[in-house]
């Protein structure tokens, strides 16, 4: 998240998961870790989401196919490790596309507020619906991580900002619409599966976050629910 002036900070970090390494001058590049040939606990559930053959042995091409993933979402290290981090990306990803279009089936998100974007914490996932229609979504998100969670509840956007740039860590939250406090829908250029998540806002890619600025309006419903997995 990232702060809004006279009424609180909003903390975008910029983590060592995701910040790119910066060299300086004239120093030598850092040497990449080498791909494990070790097979992770969760090999065959990897094997199987990836489309590699499923024997529950690493090859070196499992490895490839792994670490590509991992480079692709910022999941470190990336060295074709099939482990639980890795794992939990790719079933939260198969949660959210069995979803398909009827994000709001449990009736979680209120159907009586008129037009209101719901974030579902569970499956890092949000929407914006008018009663019981779905008018856009749902996209993947991602929110607070362990210790700086985006909080549950109904919430009213209070503020927009199309270019809001956080005074704390001078980062650009393009899009940016604040629904509680320092919290708020915004762009954000990292991949929507990076772990362990944000310091409370909720991220979007720029496309959704774009899109979300045409629907939503000051004073419209915000409706936070469930519990971001590892929080």
């Amino acid at each position: 998240m990232g702060d809004i002036q006279r009424r609180g900070a909003v903390v975008l970090g910029v983590t060592s998961l995701v910040a790119p390494l910066t060299l300086a001058l004239g120093a030598a590049p850092a040497q990449a870790a080498s791909c494990t040939t070790k097979a992770g606990p969760y090999q065959k559930q990897v094997e199987r989401f990836l489309g590699r053959p499923v024997d529950g042995k690493q090859s070196s091409a499992d490895c490839k196919a792994i670490r590509a993933f991992q480079t692709k979402h910022g999941i470190t290290p990336n060295i074709g490790y099939a482990g639980p981090v890795t794992w939990g990306v790719m079933d939260l990803m198969n949660k959210q596309k069995a979803v398909g279009k009827n994000p709001n089936k449990s009736g979680r998100c209120p159907v009586n507020k008129g037009r209101i974007a719901c974030v579902d914490l569970t499956l890092q996932l949000s929407w914006v619906q008018d009663g019981k229609k779905l008018v856009y979504g749902p996209v993947p998100v991602r929110t607070g991580r362990d210790g700086h969670e985006t909080r549950t509840g109904l919430k009213k956007i209070y503020w927009r900002n199309i270019d809001h740039v956080s005074t704390l860590y001078d980062v650009p939250m393009p899009y940016s619409q604040f629904f509680d406090g320092g919290q708020a829908f915004h762009s954000a250029g990292v991949s929507m599966w990076n772990p362990p998540g944000s310091h409370g806002c909720v991220n979007m890619t720029k496309a959704d976050a774009k899109k979300y600025w045409s629907l939503l309006k000051k004073g419209d419903d915000v409706y936070v629910y469930g519990r971001k997995p590892g929080t």
